[in-house]
């Protein structure tokens, strides 16, 4: 969706055809290692959340869904799983908010590897991290909105997601630029 956005900016064909362009993009290989730290960083999120649960409740599962709901949401131990998980799952958010926010449309817009694409994501996130926490914000609540009637919601959620981003990019990375193809509505 990036390549739409990047094509109507600059006045070229956007028809739904052109989305696929983006598979002959220069950019792929580096996509792909941001990919792959990406699912790294899952992974490492599931490790995390799975030895807070062990650590917490040993290693047996719970004897039930009811058990379990129960246990988590009455007992101290619950309440710390509660608070742990959230706790660990919002740094896990915040290193994939600060990587990849304008990591992806830059390496689609510009010649640069991955590892300078991130850095730059990161500058953007520090230099601007009240702007950056509530699009990190939009992002999540956007996706739960979208997710709920069965996932049909992203359907529209994740083409207006990916034509904002691409703005977003524009506007911290050139914002000179940004506004001189900006086109009148």
């Amino acid at each position: 969706l990036y390549e739409i956005s990047r094509r109507r900016e600059l006045g070229m064909n956007t028809s739904w055809w052109h989305a696929l362009d983006v598979r002959r993009s220069p950019a792929i290989p580096s996509i792909a290692v941001i990919g792959i730290m990406l699912v790294a960083l899952f992974l490492l999120w599931l490790y995390t959340a799975q030895s807070i649960y062990t650590g917490l409740f040993g290693d047996q599962p719970p004897a039930s869904i009811g058990s379990f709901v129960r246990e988590v949401l009455t007992t101290s131990k619950g309440w710390t799983l509660i608070l742990a998980g959230n706790a660990a799952g919002f740094v896990f958010a915040v290193v994939v908010l600060a990587t990849t926010v304008i990591a992806f449309p830059l390496l689609l817009d510009r010649d640069v590897g991955a590892v300078s694409a991130i850095e730059t994501s990161a500058r953007a996130v520090m230099a601007n991290p009240l702007q950056m926490a509530l699009w990190g914000l939009l992002v999540a609540v956007l996706l739960v909105i979208g997710s709920i009637p069965l996932f049909a919601g992203l359907a529209v959620v994740m083409p207006v997601l990916g034509h904002a981003t691409w703005h977003l990019y524009r506007k911290v990375v050139e914002p000179e630029r940004a506004e001189q193809t900006r086109r009148p509505m």
